[in-house]
């Protein structure tokens, strides 16, 4: 269906099936309780009255199930986005103003406009300058950051609100003092409970449990008389429709904050929604039509006061778990918030923030990924190094900063491995036309007058000195019995002009030597570049080979009754 390409959900809806109706309505109910807890949390840690977390739950979810590709992903509001929002917004307006309400809000319309466009331009690529080592790097900073902010509500203390792990740390210690161990004990005993359902019971909404043991206890033992500080009222009723409108400075202010989210939220949708995909056949993702569902769904959630959303890890793994067959499910979640909305909203007067607390520490902990470093540690500590840093500056200085430390470490180490590329010199293995890395085999045949290199990159600007250094150093290592040097193309992919000027360089440096340059298994594109540019007349026809053996074949024959393919008749293979 053509139109299935611009609507996915004619993809699943028209073609509905009856038994999928259960798994559907079962996981939306799960992932509808399980959201209005978290909700009210992440919108405490994005520094927002409780009711703009319910919005976010709710609308930017119902237009995801219509545009998005993964039929699991359970998009809302999520812990690292919504710190992301607090430190951003945080440095232009004074948190939970009103102020800060409406360019949070903003925030979301910026970044859906973002996400749309880089999905109607195919721009899904960007995300992969986010490499794996600065995602957990800047994950396990943003776990931190989010989990001990939240001692003010399990001590219920007055602590400053900050995204820098020392000062967060010296504020706690100094507030130790004035705990409210009232306060404490329910939030402890909620981490406690947390860890034990998760653990044990992992099919119960173990937040909603807490936030019903919360409310009861303060309402019971009236403990908000004695210190222990509770949410208070929540607006009932569904959000107002309101357009948003933003000035020339505001984009300004909140544009770099609106792209890091737009980057951020979709590399953690797509990474999530990829997860799951690989659990069934009946559908692909589309990282490009997940920008631009993830796009709408925060541009039309501004419009009715959601902040920045996306899809979530543990509520997309437990719809899947649940029994999630479509998109339909996302939209019975939303139902379910929407009548707290309309309903509910009265029974959580009586929620402590310490629950809500306790909810958010035991969800930014899981985040904590220490398998990553113990890997890196065994077999690449420079991205082990990258991945450190990105952690260090992202709790010591910033949100951003850690950020773009990270993705600025990530392009400096691939443009260094870029031009210094792995080279091998290659050695016949005996009795086999077959020729390996002499570093990696033992008993290869390494011919005196003969030097085979290969280069296993492509020969750009960047590392055409390192290519012409190597070779030369190569070549004084065999001295004056080198006759031969042939250069195997098979891992060569590409070859721009300052790659051609190398090998001009080359072919004079080892004329005047007499010794012959030949080539081997060179690949189209290189052909191509070779023929334009008319070095293969530099080079000779009679010089290029198919295959190492022809060449060596050719040598030691003396390019007599050898019976070897001619390379030109291969230029178009």
């Amino acid at each position: 269906m053509k139109y299935a390409n611009f609507l996915p959900f004619l993809n699943w809806l028209p073609d509905y099936k009856k038994s999928w109706l259960k798994g559907d309505f079962s996981a939306g109910l799960t992932v509808g309780i399980m959201l209005i807890p978290q909700g009210i949390a992440y919108a405490m840690i994005a520094g927002l009255p409780p009711i703009y977390g319910l919005y976010t739950a709710m609308i930017p979810q119902f237009i995801y199930a219509f545009f998005g590709t993964s039929r699991q992903l359970a998009v809302g509001p999520v812990a690292m986005d919504s710190l992301i929002v607090a430190s951003g917004v945080g440095a232009i307006a004074v948190v939970g103003s009103e102020h800060f309400i409406s360019l949070a809000i903003l925030l979301a319309l910026l970044m859906g406009i973002m996400q749309l466009a880089f999905g109607i331009f195919r721009l899904g690529f960007l995300v992969n300058f986010l490499s794996k080592p600065v995602i957990s790097g800047f994950t396990s900073a943003a776990a931190l950051i989010i989990g001990l902010n939240q001692l003010k509500h399990i001590f219920g203390v007055n602590m400053q609100r900050n995204n820098q792990l020392q000062y967060i740390i010296l504020d706690a210690f100094n507030q130790i003092k004035f705990i409210n161990w009232r306060t404490f004990i329910i939030g402890l005993i909620s981490i406690l409970l947390l860890v034990f359902i998760n653990k044990y019971f992992k099919k119960l909404p173990g937040a909603l449990i807490v936030v019903v043991f919360g409310i009861l206890v303060v309402k019971f033992f009236n403990l908000n008389d004695y210190g222990v500080k509770i949410v208070g009222d929540i607006p009932k009723g569904l959000p107002d429709f309101k357009i948003q409108f933003m000035d020339v400075e505001t984009i300004k202010e909140l544009a770099p904050i609106a792209l890091t989210l737009a980057l951020i939220a979709f590399m953690e949708a797509i990474s999530v929604a990829k997860a799951i995909e690989s659990k069934h056949n009946n559908y692909k993702v589309n990282a490009n039509k997940e920008l631009i569902a993830l796009g709408l769904g925060n541009i039309v959630g501004s419009f009715f006061q959601s902040y920045p959303s996306t899809g979530g890890f543990s509520r997309t793994a437990i719809n899947n778990q649940a029994g999630a067959n479509t998109p339909l499910a996302a939209i019975f979640s939303a139902l379910i918030v929407a009548l707290t909305l309309l309903f509910l909203t009265p029974l959580f007067y009586y929620l402590p923030k310490a629950v809500l607390g306790a909810i958010i520490m035991v969800a930014v902990f899981g985040l904590l990924d220490f398998s990553v470093p113990k890997q890196l540690w065994k077999y690449t500590k420079r991205d082990l190094l990258i991945l450190n840093i990105t952690l260090i500056v992202t709790v010591t200085i910033g949100i951003k900063e850690g950020i773009i430390t990270g993705v600025i470490l990530s392009l400096v180490m691939l443009i260094y491995k870029s031009t210094k590329p792995h080279v091998a010199i290659l050695g016949n293995v005996p009795n086999t036309y077959l020729y390996r890395n002499i570093k990696r085999f033992n008993d290869l045949i390494d011919l005196k007058d003969v030097l085979i290199i290969r280069f296993d990159a492509q020969l750009h600007f960047a590392n055409t000195t390192y290519f012409k250094d190597t070779i030369y150093n190569e070549a004084e290592k065999k001295g004056s019995d080198l006759k031969v040097i042939v250069i195997d193309g098979e891992s060569l992919n590409s070859l721009d002009s300052s790659g051609v000027y190398a090998l001009k360089e080359i072919l004079t440096y080892f004329k005047e030597k007499n010794i012959d340059l030949y080539f081997t298994g060179l690949k189209g594109p290189v052909r191509d570049t070779i023929y334009k540019s008319n070095i293969i007349e530099d080079i000779g026809q009679e010089h290029c080979f198919m295959s190492i053996q022809e060449a060596i074949d050719h040598y030691q024959n003396k390019g007599v009754n050898v019976n070897k393919k001619r390379y030109s008749s291969q230029r178009n293979l």
